[in-house]
């Protein structure tokens, strides 16, 4: 996952990092609008941290999201996609 998808997908992440980052008002989040640099910026603003220690956190937080944010709504992943084609096949 890189900053890009996140922009891209930052309607269904940001609930993500409401939870992460409570400090954050959702103004705030939607001036992030899924910018990285906006994120730190917001989370030094807030929480009063140091630029590293910002950065440190949002990494941290990109490497949590739980994989089906990151993905595109309504795929699955492809082992249980093969499963389903064989399951429908089993029905004929």
């Amino acid at each position: 996952m890189n900053w890009d998808q996140i922009e891209g997908k930052w309607m269904q992440v940001k609930g993500n990092a409401k939870q992460r980052f409570g400090k954050l008002t959702d103004d705030d989040l939607t001036q992030i609008a899924g910018k990285r640099d906006k994120l730190i910026g917001k989370l030094q603003e807030r929480y009063g941290y140091a630029r590293e220690e910002a950065q440190r956190h949002t990494d941290e937080w990109l490497q949590a999201l739980p994989q089906a944010q990151t993905q595109g709504q309504g795929q699955q992943p492809p082992h249980q996609q093969h499963q389903q084609k064989e399951q429908h096949a089993g029905k004929r």
